[in-house]
């Protein structure tokens, strides 16, 4: 069994824009919470990428990478994820590639095969280029080659990239990526911040099928997990009404920059509604100390996960940074 102090904690952020904020605004915000985080010793601080989505500005997610690393010190600074159909593998490890050389040792490389975004600009991002299953296995066959050192007679170099050997990180929140990684003995992050539904049976067949490589000896598994703390249950359900907006939002399709927080949100909705968000959000932490302690350490025995990244959809950043407390607290940070 394994007990919450020895879960590394992390964060995944998708800047997002809050109602009546700017995108500069949202950038300074994910600046000052990779700070903190950084203080209260998580291990990474991701950025995920989207496209053409009101209220999330983390689209180009590799310049984010090197914004947050150039104004943190330690904290490991990655993409989760890169979505891998949307680029040339090529043209992934040359900006991978430059981060590590600027930031050595500092830098993960987290790839999805979604698209991130919606079929019109899915079309616009790829030009009408298909898409088959066997295509996002090869992807990351061919950026492994193109991040590891070149071979004799090699004629395709990343430059830079080549030899930086960026850890890869494979993402999913279905099978797939869990088996593909297992296969290729890589570290794996189930997005059950978003879709938990298949989280159990993903780190079970993951861990089940992984094959020892040169990258990894065991297994390693990362769940997302959505986090509203607060110094009481009350202020926290209100504080996560913002993140209960956000999700119907996207089950409506109507995206919308983070709105702030109602009071007694939940009680006008309709019960499928509500439900629709429970499954949503069924990975979710939200309480005062004593919940989010008791809904971490279950979480913890549930899945024995190696790492939490955590996701907190907090309207007010002074609170936000104040959940990341409460949570660091709990692990007994």
């Amino acid at each position: 069994m394994k007990s919450l102090q020895d879960i590394h904690f992390s964060m995944l952020d998708l800047v997002a824009v809050r109602e009546g904020g700017t995108v500069a605004d949202a950038l300074a915000v994910a600046v000052r919470t990779a700070q903190h985080a950084e203080s209260l010793g998580f291990c990474r601080y991701w950025l995920a990428e989207h496209h053409n989505m009101p209220g999330i500005a983390s689209s180009a997610t590799a310049v984010l990478v090197g914004h947050i690393a150039g104004q943190t010190h330690r904290i490991r600074v990655g993409s989760g994820g890169v979505m891998l159909p949307n680029h040339a593998p090529l043209v992934v490890a040359e900006a991978f590639g430059t981060l590590s050389e600027l930031y050595p040792g500092r830098i993960d490389l987290g790839l999805g095969r979604a698209p991130g975004t919606d079929p019109a600009t899915m079309r616009a991002l790829r030009r009408d280029r298909p898409e088959t299953e066997a295509d996002f296995p090869r992807a990351v066959e061919e950026l492994q080659q193109l991040l590891a050192p070149p071979l004799p007679g090699q004629r395709l170099v990343a430059m830079p990239g080549a030899g930086t050997e960026v850890p890869i990180w494979l993402l999913g929140s279905s099978l797939f990526s869990a088996r593909l990684a297992a296969e290729k003995g890589l570290p794996y992050a189930f997005a059950s911040h978003f879709a938990p539904r298949q989280l159990l049976q993903a780190i079970d067949l993951y861990r089940s099928l992984f094959r020892p490589s040169a990258v990894r000896s065991k297994p390693y598994v990362i769940i997302g997990v959505p986090l509203i703390a607060a110094p009481d249950d009350d202020e926290a359900e209100y504080l996560a009404s913002s993140t209960y907006q956000r999700v119907l939002g996207i089950l409506r399709g109507d995206r919308r920059p983070l709105q702030p927080p109602v009071q007694r949100f939940r009680e006008r909705l309709l019960p499928e509604e509500r439900g629709a968000i429970d499954d949503f959000l069924a990975a979710a932490v939200i309480g005062g100390p004593a919940r989010v302690a008791a809904g971490l350490a279950a979480l913890a025995e549930a899945t024995a996960a190696d790492e939490f990244m955590l996701v907190s959809d907090v309207f007010d950043p002074a609170r936000r940074l104040r959940s990341l407390d409460i949570a660091a607290a709990a692990r007994g940070t």
